[in-house]
């Protein structure tokens, strides 16, 4: 009876991280280069049932059973989005590998796919609200007009002069990278990318399957539902197997 309230309980954390992910997919459906998530989980070790106590006090194996799952890891899903013609100069979409860099306020990098670039106060390319944009050599960009175009390497111009190139890097082991707080990946080696593919006037969208996510999100919320309504069933059992069994 107990170990079915410990599966159910199981059951109703593990919809609930679900559906969290789920949610948070999908309110960055609409943000440009955002790449979606997924939960996974495992159970614990197995627990092996022993008989134990015959005369030479040794144990003997007689079966194994696991109780509950745990949650195991929140795995990004690193694939392309459909990438969209905008015709801004200062939008920038990477075709293939390759993250740009921004510089944070903590003076860290972060990474992203996002490329909607915008210029700041000073006149140095940025990604509003997150930081300047690094070039090649991990440098601010400063460009002081918008009135700019690139080719595919990633090299800007002002009328036929090149003043900067986008630093694009790649990583080995993208599962060494860690999403922050604010959306952008932290960690792992970048290596500056020779020869990328930046397409000038287009950005990424992402690659959230919004139907996927939604259908989804209704059979997690039933499971949860489900679980929930279970477990009160057990609870009932529980409390009459201690009040009026337990007066027997």
């Amino acid at each position: 009876m107990f170990k079915g309230f410990y599966n159910l309980t199981s059951a109703m954390l593990t919809h609930q991280q679900n559906l969290n992910v789920i949610a948070n997919n999908m309110i960055n459906v609409s943000t440009a280069g955002y790449k979606q998530d997924r939960y996974t989980a495992s159970t614990f070790d197995e627990v092996m049932y022993s008989r134990v106590g015959n005369k030479y006090n040794r144990g003997e194996e007689i079966g194994r059973q696991s109780y509950i799952r745990a949650a195991s890891d929140i795995d990004t899903d690193y694939t392309q989005g459909t990438l969209e013609p905008t015709g801004l100069p200062l939008d920038f979409a990477i075709n293939g590998d390759g993250f740009f860099a921004v510089q944070l306020a903590d003076g860290t990098t972060g990474y992203t796919r996002e490329g909607n670039f915008s210029l700041d106060d000073e006149g140095y390319l940025c990604l509003p609200g997150f930081g300047q944009v690094l070039d090649s050599q991990n440098r601010p960009i400063q460009l002081g007009t918008d009135k700019i175009t690139g080719d595919e390497a990633g090299i800007l111009y002002y009328g036929g002069t090149p003043l900067a190139r986008l630093g694009v890097f790649s990583f080995a082991d993208l599962e060494a990278l860690e999403r922050n707080d604010r959306g952008l990946f932290t960690g792992g080696q970048p290596t500056l990318m020779d020869t990328p593919k930046v397409l000038n006037g287009y950005v990424e969208r992402s690659n959230t399957d919004i139907i996927k996510q939604m259908t989804e999100m209704i059979t997690y919320q039933r499971a949860l539902q489900s679980a929930a309504q279970t477990s009160k069933m057990y609870d009932q059992l529980m409390t009459k197997a201690t009040t009026d069994i337990g007066r027997m």
